[in-house]
Formats: structure tokens, C-alpha cells, sequence
């Protein structure tokens, strides 16, 4: 199966869900025969998603594992951002796959990792009938004007505010 028709899909906000929302796209879109590739910027391998990807026979990349928030040393996190967004570049031209994700890419424009701009031209060349997904929070408001679809996950309570950490599983 090929989709006629991708559109562009932002899943931003501050409240939790949004790369739990993308994997459940990709999930559904896979149960119906469509190729998904996943690019993950600032996640290790070691992801509950990721190994669940692993086993489902989901194509899954990783760049810029060290959070910005977490200590990456800038030119690293730049340099690595930058190779990720070559390789979406190329996988979304090559056409080997029906939806792409680009996991956290918003925060990566947000820490002026990335250009908007360069994101902004990806998406312009993609092929029509590739579907693509942008999560993390802060999502530049170019990113939000040029998608077919957007989703602001609005936290309301969580329990980081009762100083619960993340947990394996659940958060991770």
C-alpha cells in the first residue's frame, strides 16, 4: 500500500505524549502495510520504544543521543543534529518509506541546533506521498503554519511536580 497523499503532522506542547503519539501512528501505519522509517534525535537505543521498534521489524535511527538538557557539549550536539537532518533529507527522497518520523526535531530548531529554515525546505521537497511527523516541544511557529496537522499536548498535572522522576516503561 502507498499513500496518494503525506501531509506534514506536528505533535508540540509541554504536556507528555507526543512521541507516544507519533509511535502510535507509526504502529497503526505499519499494522496496514505502510513502510515507516523513525529518526530519533536526543534518545539512546536503549528506549522502551526503540526496542519495541526492534522487535516489530520498524526501522529506527538515532542522532544526537546526549539531551541538550542533559550536558551535550554544543558543537557535538550541532554537528550531530546536522547529520541527522542529512539523513532525513535523504531517506525522505528516497522514497523507501511511506511515513517518516522525526522525533524531537522541533526541539532541535527550538536550541537553534538546526536551522528552521532547512526544515522548512525538507518539507517543501518532500515527495506527496510521504507522510511526515515533527515532534518536541516548542515548535517553531513556521513548522506549525506549514503542517496539515497539529497537536499541542497541554500539561494540566504531572507528577515531575510532585518530584516524581521518570519512569522506566511509563516516561522512557
Amino acid at each position: 500500500m502507498k499513500l496518494k497523499r503525506g501531509l506534514i503532522q506536528v505533535y508540540t506542547g509541554n504536556g507528555k505524549g507526543k512521541t507516544t503519539a507519533a509511535w502510535g501512528q507509526a504502529m497503526r501505519a505499519s499494522g496496514q502495510g505502510l513502510k515507516v522509517g523513525i529518526i530519533q534525535f536526543f534518545k539512546g537505543k536503549g528506549s522502551g520504544e526503540a526496542k519495541t521498534a526492534k522487535k516489530l521489524n520498524l526501522d529506527v535511527y538515532f542522532f544526537c543521543p546526549v539531551h541538550p538538557y542533559f550536558g551535550g557539549k554544543r558543537k557535538k550536539l550541532e554537528k550531530e543534529c546536522r547529520e541527522g537532518l542529512i539523513f532525513a533529507k535523504k531517506i525522505i527522497q528516497s522514497k523507501k518509506y511511506d511515513l517518516i518520523i522525526l522525533d524531537e526535531i522541533n526541539i532541535a530548531m527550538k536550541d537553534e541546533l538546526i536551522e528552521v529554515n532547512e526544515v522548512l525546505d525538507l518539507i517543501k521537497n518532500k515527495p506527496k506521498e510521504v507522510e511526515l511527523i515533527l515532534t518536541g516541544r516548542g515548535a517553531p511557529k513556521k513548522i506549525i503554519e506549514s503542517a496539515g496537522l497539529v497537536t499541542e499536548m497541554k500539561e494540566v498535572k504531572h507528577p515531575y511536580q510532585k518530584g516524581i522522576k521518570g519512569r522506566r516503561g511509563i516516561e522512557y
